[in-house]
């Protein structure tokens, strides 16, 4: 068995839990240790951290999947641990819901990303991400698992993202086996939203702001709401769900704003509910200088920093949007201020908000602190995994 051996003090991190060593921690290899083989984790003393595929290619040398010595990287595994991840979402979800099926290191399958949609026709399909070479080299496996075990009407891969690059991984998009429209709907919190499997952000959608809509949406009934970065307007759709008064939805995308528009149609909402096109941050200064004014504001921008270098740049950018928010609501109004950033801490997002609210000269009452839906788990000792924050707030 091949055998790495970590510099002095490097496996701190790694026996609080987290499971990616880096190639400059590495102190000496023993065998082969060639890209697509396993490999046994040591601290320099010789203490087991764990075991897992050897990557040459990139940065991070090996992603744990295993910390049992005994226990090999095989289809057992991966049966064993999607199995797992299903009976957990399983006692959360009905199965007319959609979810996160498996959530990669979360869920201790490193690179894995499964989500479960259920359409209103009683279809099940996974939208599946390979992102790491060591998941990679057992797809074939996986895909049969799933094909087993879930038993879903079909399947569509979305491993086209960046990370396959740094994996030295080809990128890759479309259905495993058979074809169907990628365009589906699903239900979510009692409304009708499109998901479009190949067009889609990440997956098709984004799935861990569904339990946030739902607690946001209590505030909202007879309130004028406005809905920033809206993307697919399902925060607005669940604010006219339960009530809201009126809802602007706001993207800076016409793709978007074109989906948005047809949820609203399909939802019937089109009396209540606009979308619109525009820079948000253009929009809350022409709203500002109006004098116009909401009971409401939902802001759920996309990570504006996915690098820990534009932290600063990122700080800028929340605290324009959350200050502006702040000057245009009604007295006692309720912000909800989202980050979906891992490099922008909770501790970080909670100061941007008190620094927003010294300079718009406003006092805060935070009702609600969450984060995602429970179908994306934390792992402890693993900070990536605890990315999104959500903040439910009145302003006075």
């Amino acid at each position: 068995m091949n055998k790495i051996f970590l510099k002095s003090k490097e496996d701190a991190r790694i026996r609080l839990g987290h499971p990616w060593i880096f190639d400059n921690e590495v102190e000496r290899y023993q065998g082969d240790c060639k890209t697509g083989e396993p490999a046994e984790v040591f601290s320099k003393s010789g203490f087991f951290l764990g075991r897992g595929i050897i990557n040459r290619n990139s940065k991070i040398i090996i992603r744990i999947f295993t910390r049992q010595r005994e226990e090999p990287i095989d289809s057992l595994l991966f049966r064993k641990r999607i199995a797992a991840a299903a009976e957990m979402r399983e006692l959360l979800f009905n199965q007319e819901d959609s979810y996160r099926l498996v959530f990669a290191e979360a869920d201790f399958l490193p690179g894995l990303i499964i989500d479960r949609f259920a359409d209103t026709g009683g279809r099940v399909f996974l939208s599946v991400q390979f992102l790491t070479f060591g998941i990679d080299l057992f797809r074939n496996e996986i895909l049969s698992i799933l094909n087993d075990s879930i038993r879903p009407d079909g399947i569509f891969e979305r491993s086209d993202v960046h990370v396959r690059d740094l994996e030295g991984l080809p990128r890759q998009k479309g259905w495993i086996g058979h074809v169907h429209d990628p365009e589906i709907t699903i239900s979510e919190n009692g409304i009708l939203i499109r998901v479009n499997l190949e067009t889609g952000q990440k997956t098709g959608y984004f799935l861990d702001q569904k339990k946030n809509r739902l607690a946001a949406a209590k505030y909202a009934a007879g309130k004028n709401v406005l809905d920033a970065f809206s993307h697919t307007g399902a925060f607005g759709l669940n604010a006219w769900k339960n009530g809201a008064s009126s809802v602007v939805s706001v993207d800076i995308s016409g793709e978007a704003v074109d989906v948005i528009g047809a949820n609203i149609k399909l939802n019937s909402a089109g009396t209540d509910m606009q979308a619109v096109c525009a820079d948000i941050f253009d929009l809350l200064k022409q709203y500002e200088k109006e004098g116009r004014s909401f009971d409401m504001i939902i802001l759920d921008p996309p990570a504006f920093t996915k690098t820990a270098k534009m932290v600063d740049k990122a700080y800028g950018g929340y605290k324009e949007i959350n200050l502006r928010a702040m000057k245009l609501l009604t007295p006692g109004g309720i912000l909800v201020s989202c980050s979906c950033s891992h490099f922008f801490s909770e501790d970080l997002f909670y100061r941007m908000l008190q620094n927003a609210a010294m300079d718009s000269h406003k006092t805060v009452q935070i009702l609600e602190q969450r984060g995602p839906s429970p179908d994306h788990p934390v792992l402890l000792g693993y900070p990536e995994s605890d990315y999104l924050k959500c903040f439910i707030m009145r302003i006075w």
